[in-house]
C-alpha cells in the first residue's frame, strides 16, 4: 500500500578540536591539521507504517558497539523510532577517527603468540601526543554526534518528494593485481612480465535519489557508488577525502543547505586509483606496499595518493550528479507516496575456517620468524609480513567454539527501489549478483554498515592470496558471500511480490 512519505535531513560535524589517532593503517598516525571537515549526515524516512534512518559517517568503520551505543541513545531521545531500524555506514576514509571497540582486530595475535614486545609504531615525526583526544574520549564524541544527527533528522521529517536517477563516473577500479603463477596482490606492481590481469572488474555506475521539499526545491541527494574514499589513506591530516569535495561542489550549485548522503557500495576489491596506469605519489608516503622504484612516467590521472587526486574524483562525481539533474528534468519520475518496507535481521553466515595443514604451515612460519628475531621489538613490517599466519592461528582457535557469525543486514523497499546493507568490505562480484538479479528497478547496496566484519573475498581472491583475501582479513569466506547474496535477493523478491 502506498503512503505519503516524509524525509528529514541533518548533518553534524564530527571534526574534533583536538588531534586524533587516524584509523586505516597498521601503524599509528596522529593528525596534524584538518584538510576537510568530517561529518555524520543523516536522512530519516517515514510513512505511517514504516521508518528508517540512514547515517553516513566519514569513518573507516562503524563497529557494532558504536552502533549499540547510538541505538540506546535513540531509544531514549526519540522513543517513537524503532532504534533497530537505523543504518550507520562508513565512507571508509582513512583519515578520520580511531576509536575504542570491543572487536578483536587480530593485530595482537603475533605479539601474544611469539611472546614478543611491540616497537613504537613508526610515523612522520609527529608522534608527540600534545592536545590529543584519547580513544575513550573519541568514542564518546562520536556517539554524541551520530546520535545528534539521527535525532535532528527524525525531528526534521517533512512531507517530501523524491526522484530516482542514475549516472556514471570513473571512480573505483580493481586493486588486486593477478600474476601468471596464480597469486595475486593488493597494490601489486603490474609493470612486470609476471602480470597477467587485474583480478576483477569495476562498476562505474552511480545510483542517485534527489530529495525535494513540497515545492520541488532540492534538499539533498543520496549518492551510491562502489569505491571507498581512500585517496588520502596514508596522510597525517583529518579529511573526508573525495566525499568532502563532492559536498563542497554540490553546495556551490544547489546551495549551502544541500545535504549529501554518501553510501559506499560493495568495494572490498576496489580503490580510487589505476594500477595499470601507475602514477607515483607526488609527496612521500611510508607504506612499503605502494612504493615503486623508478616507475615509468604515465600520462594519466594525477596522483591518487594526494589532495589533487581527491579533488579530481570529487569533481567527477559532482559534475555527473549535476549533469544528470539538469538533463533528466523533463523525463524524471517524482514520487510523494510510496510503498515502504524495512526488513532487519541478524543473518547467519558460516565462519571462514582453516585446516590443520594450514595451521601447521602458519605455526612453522611463525616459529621460524621467532627464532630469527629473538629479542627484537616488533614493528609495522613484522605485523604486515606475519599478518596472514597470525590470523590463521587466531581463526583456528576461534573455530573450535564458533561456526557461525551473524551479520546485521537491512533490506528496504522504497517504491521501485531496493536498499540492502551489509557489515563487510564485500567484493564487487557479490554486488553484481545482487544487482543483476534484483526484483527492484534500481538497487542501492551499502557496505560497512552497522559493524566492521572485515573483507568478504571471492574464491578467486582466496586462491590468489594476499591482504584482503587472507583468513585474517575477515571472518566470512566466499561460501558466505554467496549465501549473503542469495538471502538478500530472496528478501528483495519477497518485498516486491505482487
Amino acid at each position: 500500500m502506498e503512503e505519503k512519505v516524509l524525509f528529514g535531513w541533518a548533518e553534524e560535524s564530527i571534526t574534533p578540536d583536538k588531534r586524533i589517532r587516524l584509523a586505516g593503517q597498521f601503524y599509528d598516525r596522529i593528525s596534524q591539521y584538518v584538510e576537510t571537515p568530517v561529518t555524520a549526515t543523516a536522512l530519516a524516512v517515514k510513512t505511517d507504517s514504516e521508518q528508517a534512518i540512514f547515517v553516513s559517517c566519514d569513518l573507516t568503520h562503524v563497529y557494532g558497539d558504536l552502533l549499540e551505543a547510538v541505538q540506546k541513545n535513540l531509544a531514549k531521545e526519540i522513543p517513537d523510532f524503532d532504534s533497530d531500524k537505523i543504518i550507520i555506514n562508513a565512507t571508509h576514509t582513512h583519515t578520520s577517527f580511531e576509536y575504542e571497540t570491543n572487536r578483536n582486530l587480530g593485530l595482537h595475535v603475533l605479539q601474544d603468540y611469539l611472546g614478543m614486545e611491540s616497537a613504537p609504531a613508526f610515523g612522520n615525526g609527529n608522534e608527540h601526543t600534545d592536545n590529543l583526544m584519547d580513544m575513550h574520549e573519541s568514542t564518546l564524541f562520536l556517539i554524541e554526534k551520530i546520535t545528534a544527527a539521527a535525532v535532528r533528522a527524525w525531528k526534521n521529517l517533512k512531507p517530501s518528494i523524491y526522484a530516482p536517477a542514475f549516472g556514471r563516473a570513473a571512480v573505483g577500479m580493481n586493486r588486486r593485481v593477478g600474476f601468471f603463477d596464480g597469486t595475486a596482490k593488493m597494490w601489486g606492481d603490474s609493470n612486470t612480465a609476471e602480470f597477467k590481469a587485474m583480478e576483477g572488474g569495476n562498476d562505474n555506475g552511480i545510483e542517485m535519489i534527489f530529495v525535494y521539499d513540497e515545492h520541488k526545491k532540492p534538499t539533498g541527494a543520496v549518492i551510491n557508488l562502489a569505491c571507498p574514499s581512500q585517496v588520502l589513506e596514508q596522510r597525517y591530516f583529518i579529511s573526508s577525502d573525495f566525499w568532502g569535495k563532492v559536498k563542497i561542489l554540490l553546495r556551490r550549485y544547489f546551495g549551502e543547505d544541500f545535504k549529501v548522503l554518501a553510501l559506499t557500495g560493495p568495494a572490498g576489491d576496489q580503490c580510487p586509483r589505476d594500477l595499470v596506469r601507475w602514477v607515483n605519489p607526488e609527496t612521500p608516503i611510508e607504506d612499503p606496499n605502494v612504493i615503486r622504484d623508478n616507475p615509468p612516467e604515465r600520462r594519466a590521472d594525477p596522483s591518487m595518493y594526494d589532495i589533487k587526486g581527491s579533488w579530481k574524483i570529487g569533481r567527477r562525481i559532482a559534475n555527473e550528479v549535476i549533469a544528470v539533474f539538469e538533463e533528466d528534468t523533463d523525463t524524471r519520475e517524482y514520487f510523494d507516496t510510496v510503498e515502504f518496507k524495512h526488513h532487519v535481521e541478524k543473518m547467519p553466515l558460516p565462519l571462514r575456517r582453516v585446516t590443520d595443514e594450514q595451521l601447521e604451515r602458519a605455526k612453522a612460519v611463525l616459529d621460524d620468524f621467532a627464532a630469527k628475531n629473538k629479542g627484537k621489538l616488533l614493528d609495522f613490517y613484522d605485523f604486515a609480513a606475519m599478518h596472514d599466519c597470525a590470523g590463521i592461528v587466531a581463526r583456528y582457535k576461534e573455530q573450535q567454539t564458533v561456526s557461525t557469525v551473524y551479520a546485521d543486514v537491512h533490506v528496504i523497499r522504497l517504491g521501485d527501489i531496493a536498499f540492502a546493507s551489509d557489515p563487510f568490505e564485500l567484493f564487487l562480484d557479490f554486488a553484481n549478483i545482487i544487482k543483476a538479479r534484483s526484483a527492484a528497478k534500481q538497487t542501492f547496496l551499502i557496505q560497512l554498515a552497522n559493524d566492521g566484519m572485515g573483507y568478504l573475498p571471492t574464491e578467486k581472491a582466496e586462491l590468489g592470496g594476499h591482504y584482503s583475501a587472507y583468513v585474517s582479513s575477515g571472518c566470512v569466506g566466499h561460501e558466505g558471500g554467496y549465501i549473503l547474496a542469495e538471502n538478500t535477493l530472496g528478501i528483495i523478491a519477497d518485498q516486491f511480490k505482487k
